[in-house]
């Protein structure tokens, strides 16, 4: 009996010994990853953080860009997405709505688009990431003051003097490429949207300009105000936000003042998850997950493509399908950063589309989920 239970208790030991080493495995790949400072001369293909002096994050920490510099003379503008603040009470409760740190994001950088996968089409391009931890879409340059508890709190809404001050300090090691590609994920892709055209001016030498749009669509009539008064962006970008959709007022004025010399894409799952959810927030003032919202969202998605075909005509739309709940029918938030290569709609992936696009081949695919 003894024999049996000191059997028995290593048996445990060893399992939870093992368990331990696997959770050590997957953190040390995922949020404990790390890069290096860059210092000096970047090596081809290795990713490094640039940390300007006078950057922070929503709570005052350090915040970080990171850089991979290619083989190739084309860049990927890469910005992150994690949730967002549209008034006082959300930046108040900062980590229920946004990322308020940049400290353990670096991982995903090389995950979906950015990785080396032979199957990835921009693996040699040079990648320009913007982590996300300002609630404010990567546009912001101002700071929210509230008391808690008898105490002054400030919440840092810094996005766009954190975007120019990493763009500035890693120019110098990029060269002057002729390819672009502008894209961003879920709050990453309203930012891309917001933030392009800013991005064009400062690539005078890229002639071929792609800009994709990844998961991002939220209905709220007070976008402007939020941009002025609580994020403090920039007016000539602010003053683009007329109605309540934010990503289809800046890719419109994205193309009415670039034309064709940009080829604008927008993809997005046709019943997401989170962005119903979030949704869901601004209509009611509570998160929500469930089939009317979904529904709702869907609703919503369809009217915003028929909005982008009307305004932009050669416009590239991608509606996918990924793990779908059977109760719901709501599906996956975002796919550049995770599943880009999988074949989700017309035997082709998001990265096949991208690159189609880049390559002059502007398409739309999964148009006929809007109608299911």
């Amino acid at each position: 009996m003894r024999k049996t239970m000191k059997t028995a208790g290593i048996i445990v030991i060893t399992a939870v010994v093992v368990a331990a080493v696997v959770i050590g495995v997957i953190l040390g790949k995922t949020v404990f990853v790390r890069h290096p400072e860059l210092k000096g001369e970047p090596e081809t293909g290795k990713w490094y953080r640039i940390t300007p002096d006078e950057t922070k994050s929503s709570d005052g920490s350090e915040w970080h860009g990171l850089i991979r510099v290619g083989t190739e003379n084309k860049a990927v503008i890469y910005f992150f997405g994690g949730g967002v603040s549209i008034n006082g009470y959300t930046s108040e409760h900062g980590k229920e709505f946004f990322a308020t740190t940049a400290q353990i994001q670096d991982f995903v950088a090389s995950g979906g688009i950015g990785s080396t996968s032979e199957e990835n089409p921009f693996r040699n391009w040079t990648f320009l990431v913007l982590p996300y931890a300002s609630g404010d879409f990567h546009s912001g340059t101002g700071e929210y003051h509230y008391t808690s508890d008898g105490k002054e709190k400030t919440i840092y809404h810094n996005g766009y003097n954190n975007y120019s001050a990493f763009l500035d300090a890693a120019m110098p090691y990029i060269g002057d490429p002729d390819t672009l590609l502008i894209t961003g994920f879920s709050a990453g892709g309203f930012a891309a949207s917001l933030l392009a055209d800013d991005v064009i001016d400062r690539f005078p030498s890229a002639q071929n300009i792609t800009v994709c749009v990844d998961s991002s669509l939220l209905l709220y009539e007070g976008w402007h105000e939020t941009a002025e008064e609580l994020w403090h962006t920039p007016s000539v970008i602010a003053d683009r936000l007329t109605g309540d959709n934010l990503v289809l007022d800046s890719l419109t004025a994205l193309h009415n003042k670039r034309g064709d010399g940009v080829k604008i894409l927008f993809d997005c799952s046709y019943r997401d998850d989170t962005l119903q959810e979030y949704q869901a927030f601004i209509r009611t003032g509570t998160m929500a997950k469930s089939r009317e919202n979904g529904d709702l969202f869907q609703k919503d998605l369809a009217e915003m493509v028929k909005g982008l075909q009307e305004s932009i005509p050669d416009v590239g739309i991608y509606i996918w399908k990924y793990k779908e709940d059977p109760k719901t029918r709501n599906t996956q938030h975002t796919i550049i950063s995770s599943n880009v290569f999988d074949k989700l709609e017309d035997d082709i992936s998001v990265a096949e589309w991208i690159d189609d696009a880049v390559n002059g081949d502007v398409k739309s695919h999964g148009l006929s989920l809007l109608e299911q």
